[in-house]
């Protein structure tokens, strides 16, 4: 049961952010077509996808094999089995949320590929949102971790 939630989760996470939420700013874009696209706005928008893509499975990654789970919940309710203790090392030696960062560089390269107000409102309100998860999960590593994780809170900025 533990092996299937946790993939539920991560597949839930990855439509989500990798397909759900580009969709949505593609809609809310009037639908362009995204093709062809000027060579310098899609290299940059490559690099920048590929790269969000990167830091944010090399902190699925990690997590799995270094904390023995995933410290996210969904608004106080656990979606993954969370980490045993605090990640502080790997991706997180970038900062405290480098998964959310690496899905909003990702986001960041789907709006410039999109090139519309558009698509970076929809940005703006999925970081709006993910903040307040930010700060639930906070909490709850405050809770969980105690002076371990302000400690690292002074050391390591939120993104």
């Amino acid at each position: 049961m533990k092996l299937l939630r946790e993939i539920v989760g991560y597949v839930l996470g990855g439509v989500l952010f990798v397909g759900l939420i580009p969709t949505l700013m593609w809609l809310a874009s009037g639908m362009p077509d995204l093709l062809p696209i000027d060579i310098v706005r899609g290299g940059v928008a490559a690099v920048l996808m590929l790269a969000g893509l990167a830091l944010s499975i090399w902190t699925i990654i990690y997590m799995k094999r270094r904390g023995k789970g995933n410290p996210m919940d969904a608004f106080g309710h656990e979606v993954a089995p969370r980490t045993s203790h605090l990640m502080t090392d790997g991706p997180y030696r970038i900062n405290r949320n480098p998964m959310l960062t690496g899905t909003l560089i990702y986001l960041a390269g789907i709006a410039i590929v999109l090139w519309s107000w558009q698509a970076w409102l929809v940005l703006v309100i999925f970081f709006a949102v993910m903040m307040v998860q930010v700060l639930s999960e906070e909490r709850r590593l405050r809770r969980d971790f105690g002076k371990e994780y302000e400690d690292f809170c002074k050391i390591r900025r939120r993104f």
